[in-house]
């Protein structure tokens, strides 16, 4: 291991484009110290919670269950009441808490010139549709995800882009710098992957649902210029700071449009060549994946691609220890499908919605240049692709 990757994240290495709040020493150093303990706590600490496991709580489990356990469920509940575990657990949400306060902090004083200049980053370009009508689905609107407050789709006022801005400024603590200095590694990675695995591939109209700030959007934009994106999301707040941000950035070939996954009628049959998603997957639900995944079908071209990124889904393969750890945000960080997602049949859920299983495939996903440190149950940067593609008639 070279000398490089023992260094800690350093937030201030940040990109600050156009449209990113302003900031000082003070705020550098909360999320340095944020970023740092993150780190810690996945890395260093986290073996104490092997060991916890191992030498006291699985012993614990055998001796009142009379054998091996047998799910993370039964993992769980055992270490929840190991006082290892309850502390690293307790620090690691706090963590997260504290990543959100701390860019509130920093963006609601300044949430008003943010919004103006967002609105002047992006006037007289056709780069932003919103739709004041759409209803936020439920699983959007019933949780404060990654214990941000309001969510994404809070509006605090006309034209508001605090949620956006918070979103983008807390990426880097919340991922320990994993995800380079736009936190756009899944969509240059995915990019990357396609000129590797798929030269031949060239879409020309591309989309991508749950784009959020478009992170992973532009990351995939910049590798594929002469395409043309379409990113969609459900939050106004967040996708008016993403114009502006792809704007600022000077990523051109991009358009931001409100619209649900569930609902993609707006875009007519076989009008896009690629669709994909980049963690989207998991903030969604049992009722909505499967309306997606048909009207991604539906949208989606012959011979046309589509991949999801996510982390990979809990086998017989995965140990069972390795299913509980990843399982952490699901109930501790406002995560609640997240459970789900790793354990159904996405495949299967493919197919449903019209994909031949002869068609489908698997991909490991991961920015080139990104070299990811030990297994931050989920969030580390690589990432599962479940891909198919649109057979020709």
């Amino acid at each position: 291991m070279s000398k490089q990757e023992h260094l800690p994240p350093a937030w201030h290495k940040v990109e600050a484009h156009g449209i990113f709040p302003k900031h000082d020493q003070d705020d550098a150093a909360r999320f340095n110290f944020v970023a740092n303990m993150n780190r810690y706590l996945s890395q260093t600490l986290g073996e104490g919670n092997v060991l916890a496991y191992e030498t006291r709580v699985k012993p614990q489990l055998i001796e009142a269950l009379n054998r091996e356990p047998e799910s993370r469920h039964e993992i769980r509940a055992g270490m929840n009441n190991d006082p290892f575990h309850s502390v690293w657990s307790a620090m690691k949400r706090n963590t997260m808490e504290q990543r959100q306060q701390m860019s509130r902090r920093m963006v609601l004083p300044q949430a008003r010139e943010l919004a103006e200049k967002a609105a002047q980053l992006v006037d007289g370009k056709d780069m932003l549709e919103l739709d004041p009508t759409l209803e936020i689905p439920p699983y959007v609107a019933s949780v404060d995800h990654h214990c941000m407050p309001g969510s994404y789709y809070t509006e605090l006022f006309d034209g508001d882009v605090s949620a956006g801005a918070n979103y983008d400024s807390g990426m880097f603590a919340t991922t320990n710098g994993g995800l380079g200095t736009l936190n756009d590694a899944a969509g240059r990675g995915l990019a990357q992957w396609m000129q590797l695995e798929q030269p031949n591939f060239k879409p020309k109209r591309v989309l991508d649902i749950g784009c959020t700030i478009g992170q992973s959007t532009l990351g995939f934009a910049m590798k594929f210029p002469d395409a043309e994106i379409i990113a969609i999301d459900v939050a106004a707040p967040v996708l008016r700071y993403a114009a502006a941000r792809a704007a600022a950035l000077g990523v051109t070939n991009v358009k931001f449009i409100q619209a649900s996954g569930e609902d993609l009628s707006r875009f007519e049959d076989e009008s896009f060549d690629m669709v994909y998603t980049s963690m989207f997957l998991h903030e969604t639900s049992n009722a909505s994946m499967p309306k997606i995944m048909k009207e991604v079908y539906r949208v989606l071209a012959p011979g046309g691609m589509t991949i999801h990124l996510e982390q990979p889904n809990y086998t017989d393969a995965m140990p069972l220890y390795e299913q509980f750890i990843r399982d952490w945000d699901s109930y501790n960080n406002n995560e609640p499908f997240w459970t789900t997602i790793h354990s159904i049949d996405v495949p299967g859920v493919m197919v449903d919605a019209g994909f031949s299983r002869d068609k489908l495939f698997g991909a490991g996903i991961a920015a080139q240049e990104i070299k990811p440190g030990k297994e931050d149950h989920g969030r580390a940067a690589a990432w599962h692709g479940y891909g198919a593609w649109k057979e020709v008639a």
